[in-house]
Order: structure tokens, then C-alpha cells, then sequence
């Protein structure tokens, strides 16, 4: 008998009216999948012979087409899931990724201004001229932290190589002229071998590879982080993974079971085949915050970035006084180099560097300020520490928070609603998956293995 058209509500009236030995059925199910899914199953005559995934012996109300459509939801719902779950880790690090870098970016600032106040301040004939070189260095000191492949000893060494010229045009030999550019070319080349610096550059050199190495890979480790975060939010899922998914999440619907949740075992097998990928990454997530800990002490105490930075315009002055006193010796060495100063018109202008700029940053950055960095540091690792185990138990979060009914209750098995899942559970990872009754295994998806090579990095 086929049912008159009768839009909504008042078509499931007439159902249940027609057919109350199904009622109890109903109750189980929202009002218009009930009336459409029973519907199919009076009238279907081919009862999902064609249905890859979700055959069953009872009668089903689902095409081959709405079984596609379901694979594709439950591929969606789950992404949705891993995203979420991770959400509240990946804001952590990228938050503190930005503010850490937002930090030192703020170092560099002040202290080329306290380089450049110094040059002001201090030796103001030579100022224009020296802090031209003060920022092209504090450059260098940007581009090597924030990733670029210089060389700390070679920054170093230009800088201090390109302001012999003007320490010895204004403090060693000053003159009414200044000396011309190929006079302070061959002073710039001889610089490293006459060392009217003494041993300052060298420490210079120490200090700033002690310090900038370490904050150059910590912010780099934490961009890792973010990489791992949004490679595991975007697995991509094999085909037997996907056929479980629909058969978890979607099959009962088939049924009309439309409330019915995966049994806690069937979800934890499910699961941990379709995430094996991910609990490999675990070993090495662990690995990488503990590397990060570390990394985030190696940046306390005496080579701090902040200390290292902030004090380079002492190592500067050092320097300066070093050539002045040292003048006549110097003169003598330069003169049998390159010879007697060749002149030229005297265009050394006077200091330009505005020394308001960034007073504001200077007073909020105090010494005090220091301290305060630290326990930033600090207090992101202790809370990035909660997260230690969280991709070997994310099957079990997954599972037990969101996707399968709560103990004790009726629940899908993949087959019908029962009182318990029967089969044996398997364990996280890729090896305890051989057993696995719900999905099958083959091997490590190439992507992950990539981001586990990083973190192996990272850790060594």
C-alpha cells in the first residue's frame, strides 16, 4: 500500500495511526528520520543490497548514495573532532609564539638604541656615521634570530670591521678632513689584524652565539609545534578507516537508530586504528617539550637574550675607550698598512638618531622586566607540560568525552545495539593494530613520519 503525501508532523500522525506495533521503535528515533527511514523499509524492495559498509540482516533505509554521503560526514565529523580537542594546545604555543617574538623583537629595538644613544651621547662628531652601522648589525641580530642563515661571528666581525674607519677618522687620528673611501676600505680589511679592539669582538662574538642560538631555536621549535598541530588536525584517513568511521558513526542510522552511540571498546578500537599515525608521534611530542624546557633555561642567566642585548652598547663603549687609549700604537700599525690618512672634505654630520624614540618601550622594558620574561617562559612550560601525553591518549579522549555512549547504556557495535562490546580492545599505535577487529592497519602515513623526522631534530 504506498502512503498518501502528507507533508511532516501530520504524515507521522498517520503513520503511527496505521501502524502502532512500530511505536515503540519510534521512540527511539527523531520525528522525521523515524517517519522517512521506516518509510524506506516498508516500501524498499531492495532492502541496501547495494550498500558497501552498512549491510545489515534487518531492513534498512538508507541508497547506496546516502551511505557516500554519510562516509563523507563521518570523515568531516571526526576532523572536526581532532581540531577541537587540540584547539586549546595549538592556541598555547601560537599565542606564545607570538608574544616571545614580539619580545625579542622589542630587545632588538632598545638595545640598538642604546647603542646608538651611546655613539649620541658620547662621541656625537662620528654619531650619524656609527649608527648607520649600529642598525645595519641590529639587522643582522633580527634576520639570524628570526631564522635566516647568517653567521653570528661574521655579523660580528663586519660590524666592528666597518667602524674602525670612523673610530680612527674621529678618535684615533681626527682630522679637519675626513679620510677618503679607499683609505677606509684598507682600514676595514687590516681591522682584524691591527685588533684596535682588543679582545672585545671575540667576546662579543661568544656572547652573542651563546645567547642568539638558543632563542633563535626555541622560537623555531615553537613554530614546529604549530606545524605538528595543524599536520595531525588535517590527517588524512585511509580507506578501511573511513569505512569504520561510517560504520561507527553513521550505519545505525540505517536502522533508525539515529541516538544510539558506538559501545566505549568498539569507539576505542575505531579509533585507535584510524589515529595509529598520530600515538606514534607521541614518544617524540614528549621528547620535543622536554627539549623545549630545556631550551626555554638555556635562556636564563648571564647569556640571557635580554642580558646579551641590552648590555652590548658596554661592550661597544669598551671598545671605544680601548682605541682611544691605544691611539699612538694604533696610528704606527695603521701607517705601515695602509699608509699616511688620504683626505678628503670634511661631510661627517652631527647626530641625526632621535633618542625619544622608543622611550616608551625603553620604561616598560626595565630590568625588572627581565624577570618578568622568565617567568613567561616559565609559565607557558608549565602549562604546555599538561599536554605531555596528549596524542598517546587522544583515541581515549576522543572516545570517552566525545563520540561513545557513557557507561552502562545500550550502544552500537557496529552490527546492533547491545549492553557491551565483546571483542577484545587493542592498544595505541601502529604495532598493536595487527589485532585490531574493527580496522585495518598498513603503516605509517608519509607525512607523519615527516613531522616525527622534525621532532626527532628538534630533540637531538
Amino acid at each position: 500500500r504506498l502512503f498518501p503525501v502528507r507533508p511532516g508532523a501530520a504524515l507521522t500522525r498517520w503513520f503511527f495511526s496505521q501502524y502502532p506495533h512500530v511505536q515503540l521503535d519510534i521512540m527511539k528515533l527523531s520525528v522525521d528520520v523515524a517517519a522517512v527511514c521506516l518509510w524506506r523499509k516498508l516500501v524498499s524492495t531492495d532492502n541496501g543490497v547495494d550498500l558497501q559498509v552498512c549491510t545489515s540482516k534487518n531492513p534498512t533505509c538508507c541508497t547506496r548514495k546516502m551511505e557516500e554521503r554519510y562516509q563523507t560526514a563521518a570523515k568531516q565529523d571526526i576532523q572536526q573532532v581532532l581540531q577541537t580537542s587540540s584547539a586549546a594546545l595549538k592556541f598555547l604555543i601560537s599565542r606564545n609564539a607570538a608574544a616571545f617574538q614580539e619580545t625579542f623583537e622589542m630587545l632588538i629595538r632598545l638595545a640598538e638604541n642604546y647603542t646608538s644613544t651611546l655613539f649620541c651621547n658620547a662621541y656625537r662628531t662620528m654619531a650619524a656615521e656609527a649608527t648607520v652601522h649600529v642598525q645595519e648589525f641590529f639587522t643582522d641580530v633580527g634576520l639570524f634570530l628570526f631564522g635566516t642563515d647568517v653567521s653570528t661571528e661574521e655579523f660580528v666581525n663586519r660590524f666592528f670591521d666597518t667602524l674602525f674607519p670612523v673610530v680612527y677618522n674621529h678618535v684615533i687620528n681626527p682630522g679637519p678632513t675626513d679620510i677618503s673611501l679607499e683609505y677606509a676600505e684598507c682600514l676595514r680589511v687590516a681591522r682584524r689584524d691591527i685588533r684596535p679592539f682588543g679582545n672585545i669582538p671575540r667576546k662579543a662574538i661568544g656572547q652573542m652565539g651563546r645567547s642568539l642560538l638558543p632563542s633563535r631555536t626555541f622560537l623555531q621549535a615553537l613554530n614546529l609545534g604549530i606545524e605538528v598541530i595543524n599536520t595531525t588536525d588535517h590527517l588524512r584517513f585511509s580507506k578501511a578507516c573511513s569505512r569504520a568511521l561510517l560504520r561507527m558513526q553513521y550505519c545505525p542510522h540505517c536502522q533508525g537508530l539515529t541516538l544510539s552511540k558506538p559501545c566505549l571498546g568498539y569507539c576505542l578500537n575505531t579509533i585507535r586504528g584510524c589515529l595509529a599515525d598520530l600515538a606514534e608521534v607521541d614518544l617524540h611530542w614528549r621528547g620535543y617539550i622536554q627539549s623545549l624546557e630545556e631550551l626555554s633555561g638555556a635562556l636564563s642567566g648571564a647569556y640571557s637574550i635580554e642580558h646579551v642585548l641590552l648590555n652590548f652598547h658596554s661592550l661597544v663603549r669598551d671598545a671605544l675607550v680601548q682605541a682611544r687609549i691605544n691611539g699612538p700604537e694604533l696610528l704606527e700599525q695603521v701607517n705601515k698598512i695602509c699608509g699616511p690618512p688620504v683626505r678628503k672634505p670634511k661631510q661627517s654630520p652631527g647626530c641625526s638618531f632621535d633618542q625619544n624614540k622608543d622611550n616608551q618601550g625603553l620604561k616598560m622594558f626595565s630590568r625588572d622586566s627581565e624577570e618578568t620574561f622568565a617567568n613567561r617562559r616559565k609559565e607557558f612550560i608549565s602549562q604546555l607540560r599538561l599536554y605531555r601525553a596528549f596524542y598517546g591518549g587522544l583515541a581515549d579522549q576522543l572516545c570517552g568525552n566525545e563520540l561513545a555512549a557513557a557507561e552502562g547504556l545500550p550502544c552500537w557495535n557496529g552490527e546492533d545495539v547491545v549492553r557491551s562490546y565483546t571483542h577484545r580492545v587493542v592498544g595505541s599505535g601502529i604495532k598493536a593494530q595487527s589485532a585490531n577487529p574493527e580496522v585495518q592497519v598498513k603503516g605509517t602515513d608519509p607525512v607523519i613520519s615527516q613531522i616525527i623526522d622534525k621532532l626527532k631534530h628538534v630533540i637531538q
